[in-house]
């Protein structure tokens, strides 16, 4: 079987660590450990009948929960099949443009801006001696044009990132695909840091799927500003913070004029019956929502700073539900012996071209299974 190249394949583990899929606690997939929430499976529950039925192909329910969820009108909002199907609409339109993105990157951005044969721009979150986001607005204050660009599947030059490139094209012909929090490495971007480029872009693309995490205190999306910038696309998901990866729900928010554009694109009923049902309720739990953020900041110090005692581990810290951790050691050989010997799952980064063997990435789970984990990593580390 072929070793993925994203987290949460259980039936991949299982057969590497001879249990069953079940046995597995999976630290590879960023999802919460506290759902689905009960609100959620008991509204899936009260739509089984209604299987029998297409969904409403404009989800009118479902925007409307979203709408007062984040006080807008509907018409700047359209659900989706995971986030994963909004990225690959707004791939179509980032290959308009050569795109900026920030490394290392999630592999599916690759996927989509491949598929539409986009150039792309790389810039190092790792190395960058000063904030990426400062360098990209320093590159476009300095200069109004950028080296071009290369193709996703080439070797991109890491720039300096407070340096103007030779001048071939205008600004206005670029676009900004970036996350926030940022995966892998949990970096959240302040609002203020983002906001400056949004003029600077023929079109800005923020994944927001890791914000929920952040408290509502803290956290830096878009959103709220997103009628202000006609150029700006929101993407969220509803999977990661509720525990509901197998129903594939996210959503965009853009203007209306583009979101009616990414319809037409698409095949109809995208979203099924019992995922919609789910999110409406989910979206209206504020109960469940008050308890992951409670949860959250204690167990990722808990996990942090356990990782932190073990010789030749080093986490990077996170605003996220994850962590990214650089190891002195083969991460292949780590994942195989946490499997074989502990049936614990962790997210290798071979995916991510600039991290490759020496880092690896685990969700935030319990108490219970954070020190399982941590356990484990120590034995293995200070085993001869």
């Amino acid at each position: 079987m072929r070793q993925p190249s994203h987290g949460g394949n259980l039936a991949w583990a299982a057969a590497v660590a001879g249990c069953s899929a079940d046995a597995i606690v999976d630290f590879s997939a960023s999802i919460s450990p506290l759902g689905p929430p009960q609100s959620a499976i008991a509204a899936i529950s009260s739509q089984i009948s209604n299987l029998r039925h297409y969904p409403d192909p404009d989800y009118s329910e479902l925007r409307l929960a979203l709408g007062n969820f984040h006080q807008l009108p509907i018409e700047w909002i359209l659900p989706g099949n995971g986030s994963a199907e909004l990225l690959t609409l707004a791939g179509r339109e980032l290959a308009q443009a050569a795109t900026i993105l920030i490394t290392p990157a999630f592999g599916d951005y690759y996927r989509t801006l491949t598929a539409y044969n986009a150039r792309v721009l790389e810039f190092p979150l790792l190395s960058a001696e000063s904030g990426v986001l400062s360098g990209i607005q320093n590159l476009l204050s300095n200069a109004t044009c950028f080296q071009s660009a290369k193709p996703p599947n080439a070797v991109a030059p890491q720039h300096a990132l407070n340096a103007p490139l030779p001048l071939t094209a205008p600004s206005t012909d670029y676009a900004l695909l970036l996350n926030n929090p940022h995966n892998p490495t949990g970096k959240l971007f302040t609002r203020e840091a983002i906001l400056p480029l949004l003029s600077q872009f023929a079109l800005v693309v923020v994944d927001e799927a890791f914000m929920d995490f952040v408290p509502p205190d803290e956290e830096q999306s878009l959103i709220p500003v997103v009628q202000e910038y006609p150029n700006l696309v929101v993407l969220r998901s509803l999977t990661k913070f509720y525990s509901l990866p197998g129903l594939r729900l996210g959503y965009a928010i853009a203007h209306p004029d583009r979101l009616h554009k990414w319809q037409l694109w698409r095949d109809p009923w995208p979203v099924n019956t019992l995922a919609a049902a789910a999110a409406i309720a989910a979206l209206q739990d504020e109960e469940f929502q008050a308890q992951t953020w409670q949860w959250l900041p204690s167990a990722r110090q808990q996990l942090f700073q356990g990782l932190t005692s073990i010789p030749g581990l080093q986490p990077h810290p996170s605003a996220a539900n994850f962590l990214l951790v650089e190891t002195q050691q083969s991460t292949v050989q780590l994942q195989q012996k946490l499997l074989q010997q502990y049936q614990i799952l962790i997210r290798d980064c071979l995916s991510f071209k600039e991290l490759g063997d020496r880092f690896f990435r685990i969700a935030v789970r319990s108490h219970s299974d954070n020190h399982r984990l941590l356990t484990a990593l120590n034995t293995i580390v200070n085993s001869p």
